[in-house]
């Protein structure tokens, strides 16, 4: 009997206080930190699109690379990169010629640039090199024909079937929209919600000089450049979840378990791992921003994913006993408790690591909410074991 999700669904949530100092990591079109208003005042905002871009590259750096996925217009020309050294491929513009044939079939519309497709494709290394072998041997053979009879043959090897198994863990997390191609979209297994902060911020501008360095050694004034950059500080609470029977779905179609099994488990450890991690890098040799959190918390539900933004609609104002982060991580913890008791179902599996005092207020709401705290590795540890013992059954 293969592994199988005794589940239905089975999300795992991920909740985390992060205080960033001054930085502006995610801009808007006018070159400022992006922002929103969340209860009535307004709040230092991170977009979803640039913390899960943040959260790919971690993600990508503890794979290997033939795991690696890669989102470009230009998959045609990295087909046609791999079809150069094939034997039988004589130059570059047989190579361009044959992979444009070889991806027709797959429907994508050209992009207004030559060889480029309309959206961005996301696509998997090692499906680019399942169709590199699927010809490696017939390129000859393929390349004697003329435009129309090279099109019709490569209609007929199955190249859309490449792209929809066979996906690396990057694609079947965050997922592949092609707007007028169903059978080529791949439904994200990942939701990554806003930043925001917990309390209100204001805007503020760093004036800067920079000094010619000639200028100064002959003894003259004035600046070399002068300009200002727009930036904030906040505490920030993060939020995401992972559908593992969708992971499971887009890793192995058709069935949930098997061989995409301890994949897909370890693929939750290492998205919890990466998205924790990661920083968006904008302006980052000029802020340094790069923090760790001071709140992780996972918690595996089997009914719906979560957001407990909630928490934050009053915004947070800093106490004579503690600072934005602690009281952010008691209200936090608060409204798990809070949620749990009103809609009466807790989850099956919960755990955090927080940077507070073990004998301190803050650790005492984090254990009353999320269980005992323990170190990162111990988190990632402990969810693994969960996922693994409570929805899969034996023998694999």
């Amino acid at each position: 009997m293969p592994p199988a999700l005794l589940a239905p669904r089975v999300y795992v949530d991920v909740h985390i206080i992060q205080t960033v100092p001054p930085a502006n990591m995610n801009r808007d079109d006018q070159g400022n930190p992006k922002d929103a208003v969340y209860g009535g005042v307004r709040r230092s905002r991170v977009s979803s699109q640039a913390w899960k871009r943040a959260t790919r590259m971690h993600f990508a750096e503890s794979r290997p690379v033939e795991d690696h996925a890669t989102r470009t217009r230009a998959v045609a020309a990295a087909l046609a990169e791999r079809l150069g050294p094939v034997p039988g491929v004589p130059d570059e513009e047989s190579a361009v010629r044959l992979a444009t044939a070889l991806l027709a079939p797959l429907g994508i519309k050209a992009g207004k640039k030559e060889g480029d497709t309309a959206y961005l494709f996301f696509y998997g290394q090692s499906q680019l090199d399942r169709l590199v072998a699927l010809v490696a041997d017939r390129a000859p053979e393929l390349l004697a024909l003329d435009d129309k009879a090279l099109t019709e043959e490569a209609a007929g090897m199955g190249v859309q079937e490449f792209f929809r198994t066979g996906h690396p863990l990057d694609v079947a997390l965050f997922g592949r929209m092609v707007a007028d191609l169903a059978t080529l979209r791949v439904d994200a297994s990942t939701q990554v919600a806003h930043a925001l902060s917990t309390h209100a911020v204001d805007l503020e501008f760093d004036y800067f000089t920079a000094v010619d360095d000639e200028t100064e050694r002959r003894n003259e004034t004035g600046a070399g450049m002068i300009g200002n950059i727009g930036f904030n500080s906040a505490t920030l609470y993060r939020y995401a979840t992972v559908g593992l029977h969708q992971l499971l779905r887009n890793l192995s179609p058709g069935r949930t378990g098997g061989a995409a099994w301890p994949a897909a488990v370890a693929g939750v450890r290492d998205f919890v791992t990466s998205f924790a991690r990661s920083v968006p890098a904008g302006y980052g040799n000029s802020f340094a921003h790069r923090t760790l959190p001071s709140l992780v918390a996972v918690v595996v539900r089997t009914d719906q994913p979560v957001n407990l933004v909630s928490a934050f609609e009053a915004p947070v104002t800093p106490g004579e006993q503690q600072g934005i982060a602690a009281a952010s991580v008691m209200r936090l913890a608060d409204e798990h408790a809070r949620v749990a008791e009103l809609w009466g179902e807790p989850a099956p599996y919960t755990s955090a690591v927080h940077a507070f005092g073990q004998d301190s207020r803050v650790a005492g709401a984090v254990e009353a909410a999320f269980g005992a705290g323990r170190n990162f590795g111990a988190l990632l540890d402990g969810l693994e074991a969960h996922l693994d013992g409570a929805y899969r059954t034996e023998p694999v």
